[in-house]
């Protein structure tokens, strides 16, 4: 007898066969968790121990090359100065060097070059505030004029960052237990874990417990640092 249905019946039999594997594996997979996502937020403050600011010496002469020269003597004074006050070479660092000319506006006349002016900047971090105000002071003396851009930080911020991101851990739990109670849910495990960020503010935060710092030169005011992070859990909800 010939068999003419041969492939059609394969066929069929393949079919079903895959019709009932795909249906094993949805009935095993089964219907989709339920999450909960909370993001919480931690802070956590401190003295700063690392002071970073810019000193720098701005000299005036009739030519560039005068300008440039009286102010490397002024410059290289200053460093010297914060090298014998305890400042590692590594902790400076040049951050602006410029020699330009100055003109004269008056009388609407096509301006004209009357001399040059020489800047050089320096980034100097300084790891005992406490003396700051004194090397600032002799930093001036020596031939700095021109002081700016202070900020405070941490030399090692981990610690600190660790406690924010507890405290951070601590306010999603305590967001997700509330928001549980408010759905009349039940909170099942953590599923997933995201940092977020742990960042510092530009500036320092002064409260109540601003430290002045009475040195020999300048007061120096440290307050308190504070450092943020955020942190966000998915729970599986029943």
């Amino acid at each position: 007898m010939r068999r003419t249905f041969v492939p059609a019946l394969a066929a069929a039999a393949a079919l079903t066969a895959c019709s009932a594997s795909t249906g094993a594996t949805a009935q095993a997979a089964g219907p989709a968790a339920r999450t909960l996502v909370v993001t919480g937020l931690g802070e956590a403050s401190a003295a700063p121990d690392l002071m970073t600011l810019t000193i720098g010496v701005e000299t005036q002469a009739n030519t560039a090359a005068a300008a440039l020269r009286q102010n490397t003597t002024q410059m290289q004074a200053t460093i010297d100065r914060l090298k014998k006050s305890g400042v590692a070479d590594k902790d400076m660092q040049t951050s602006n060097l410029s020699v330009n000319p100055r003109y004269n506006y008056e009388d609407n006349r096509s301006p004209k070059i009357i001399g040059y002016s020489a800047s050089n900047m320096l980034t100097v971090k300084l790891r005992d505030i406490s003396s700051a105000g004194a090397v600032i002071d002799q930093a001036v003396s020596d031939g700095a004029n021109n002081l700016g851009g202070v900020s405070f930080s941490f030399a090692d911020d981990k610690p600190l960052i660790a406690k924010a991101r507890e405290a951070a851990v601590a306010d999603a739990k305590d967001k997700a237990a509330a928001l549980a109670r408010a759905a009349g849910v039940t909170l099942g495990p953590i599923l997933q874990i995201q940092d977020g960020y742990a960042s510092p503010p530009p500036m320092p935060y002064m409260d109540s417990r601003v430290m002045a710092m009475e040195a020999k030169g300048a007061p120096i005011a440290a307050g308190e640092s504070t450092l943020s992070a955020s942190v966000t859990l998915i729970y599986e909800i029943r």
